[in-house]
C-alpha cells in the first residue's frame, strides 16, 4: 500500500503535526510506502530518515509570513497546492494508494479538495479540529471566553463575532467555510473520518454527511513507562499548556487562590501577563521541552485542565496519568474520557473556580494523591496509547476504507480547480 499524508506542516509545532509525522513515519518503518505533503517547512529531518518522501511547498502560514494580504489570498485558496497535490496524486495506483489527510487550515486551504476529488482515490480525514463543520475551527467563541451557542453557518453563526481578531475576520472565516463547503470538493471527500475522542465525533456529526463512516482511534502518547511514583510528599497543582482564554488558566488561579494552594504555570501565550498581574502569588515557569515538562509532570500533585472548549484528545492528560499523576479536568472537553471522577482524578464543572477548588481541596489530602497517583498509573498502563498500536488501529481503518472504495469508487464530476 502507498500512503499520502497531507498536512499544513512538514514539522512538529503541535500536536497534529506530530501525530501526523509519527505516523508517516511509523508507516515507512513497517514497509509502507509513505508520502508526506506539506506547504509549511522546515521538514522534521526523521521524516526522510525513515524513508518518507517529503514533497514541500514551502510556504508561510499565519505566523510565518512577511505579507498579511499575499497570506490571506493563499490562506483562501491555495492554487500551488491544489496543483502540487494533483501532480503528486497522478503517479499513485488507486488500487494500492490512500490518502490521509490530518490538516489543511493553516496554509493547504481548502483547495486541495479539487485535487483530492480529481484524483478518485480513497480519501480518510483526521479531526484534529473542527473546521469541516465550524468556520472558526473549534465551537468556540472567543470574544464570551466560552463554547458557542450557535449552529455553525446559521444566520446566528454568521452574524455574531466570535474571531479573537474581530468580525471581518470572522466574514472571511464564513465565505472561507462556504468555499470549502460548496466550492472545493473537500467536503465530499470527507465520507471516512478518524475522531480522537467520543466528545469530538458528537460534536462534529450532526455536520457531517449522513452516509460519514466515524472511526475511533486515539492519537499516540510519546511518554515512557517509569513505573509507579515512590513514596515522597505530593507536589504542586500544575497547569500546563498555551496560556490563552481557551484553555480556562485564569480559572486555574481563581480556584487555587480559593483553595489556598500555589497555582504554578508551565507554558507561555498571551494572557500571561494579565494572570501575572492578578495573580502575584502564582508561579510561572515559562516555557519547558518535552523533556522538562514530563519531568514535572512526574512530580506534580495533580494536573489541572481547565479547558473550556471541546478539545478533542488532550494529549497533556494522558501524559500524566500515564506519569502517575492524577488529573483535574473540566467536565467540557474529551480529557474527561480519561479521568474516572474520584478513582485517578476528578471532574469539575467548566468555568467555575469555586467548582474547580473544592476537587483542588480534595487533593490536599496526601494520602488521597497518593492513592490517586498510583490508579492514575495503573489504569493508563493497563491499556497503554502506543504508537504501535495507533499504527494498527489506523491500518484497520485503511484497509475498511479501501474495501469500501473499491465497491464504490468516486464517480462524481470533476472539480474545476482555481488558479
Amino acid at each position: 500500500m502507498r500512503i499520502v499524508v497531507v498536512a499544513d506542516h512538514a514539522h512538529i509545532n503541535g500536536g497534529l503535526a506530530k501525530v501526523a509525522i509519527d505516523g508517516a513515519k511509523g508507516f515507512a518503518r513497517r514497509g509502507y510506502r509513505v508520502d508526506f505533503f506539506a506547504a509549511v517547512g522546515p521538514v522534521e529531518p526523521s521524516l526522510t530518515e525513515a524513508g518518507v518522501a517529503v514533497t514541500l511547498l514551502d510556504q508561510a502560514d499565519v505566523l510565518s509570513t512577511s505579507s498579511l494580504a499575499r497570506f490571506g489570498v493563499q490562506w483562501l485558496w491555495n492554487g500551488a497546492a491544489s496543483r502540487a497535490l494533483a501532480k503528486l496524486l497522478a503517479t499513485c495506483d488507486s488500487d494500492e494508494t490512500i490518502v490521509h489527510v490530518h490538516g489543511w487550515a493553516k496554509a493547504l486551504s481548502p483547495s486541495i479538495g479539487a485535487a483530492l476529488k480529481n484524483a478518485g482515490l480513497p480519501v480518510v480525514h483526521t479531526l484534529h479540529e473542527y473546521y469541516l463543520a465550524c468556520p472558526n475551527g473549534g465551537f468556540y467563541d472567543y470574544g464570551a471566553a466560552r463554547n458557542c451557542d450557535y449552529e455553525a453557518m446559521s444566520l446566528g453563526c454568521i452574524a455574531h463575532n466570535c474571531d479573537s481578531r474581530g468580525y471581518h475576520r470572522k466574514l472571511m472565516r464564513v465565505g472561507r467555510h462556504a468555499l470549502m463547503r460548496y466550492g472545493s470538493g473537500l467536503y465530499g471527500t470527507a465520507r471516512h473520518l478518524i475522531t480522537i475522542s467520543k466528545l469530538q465525533r458528537e460534536a462534529i456529526a450532526p455536520y457531517m454527511p449522513k452516509d460519514a463512516v466515524f472511526y475511533e482511534v486515539g492519537n499516540p502518547i510519546d511518554v515512557e513507562d517509569l513505573g509507579p511514583k515512590g513514596d515522597g510528599t505530593p507536589g504542586d497543582f500544575v497547569f500546563v499548556g498555551r496560556l490563552s482564554a481557551e484553555k480556562g488558566p485564569r480559572y486555574f488561579a481563581q480556584a487555587a487562590r480559593l483553595a489556598g494552594v500555589t497555582s504554578v504555570f508551565v507554558g507561555e501565550g498571551p494572557e500571561r501577563a494579565a494572570l501575572e498581574a492578578e495573580f502575584p502569588e502564582a508561579r510561572f515557569l515559562g516555557w519547558r521541552s518535552p523533556a522538562q515538562v514530563r519531568e514535572i509532570l512526574r512530580g506534580v500533585r495533580a494536573l489541572v485542565f481547565p479547558s473550556v472548549w471541546y478539545e478533542g484528545q488532550p494529549l497533556t492528560v494522558y501524559e500524566a496519568l500515564a506519569l502517575g499523576a492524577p488529573v483535574i479536568v473540566s467536565d467540557i472537553c474529551a480529557g474527561r474520557e480519561a479521568v474516572t471522577d474520584g478513582e485517578n482524578g476528578f471532574w469539575f464543572r467548566c468555568a467555575d473556580p469555586q467548582s474547580l477548588a473544592a476537587a483542588i481541596g480534595k487533593l490536599k489530602d496526601d494520602a488521597l494523591a497518593k492513592r490517586m497517583s498510583q490508579a492514575a498509573y495503573a489504569r493508563y498502563w493497563a491499556d497503554p496509547l502506543t504508537l504501535e498500536r495507533h499504527l494498527d488501529a489506523v491500518a484497520a481503518v485503511y484497509e475498511k476504507v479501501r474495501a469500501d472504495w473499491r465497491e464504490a469508487p468516486s464517480v462524481a464530476a470533476p472539480i474545476e480547480a482555481l488558479s
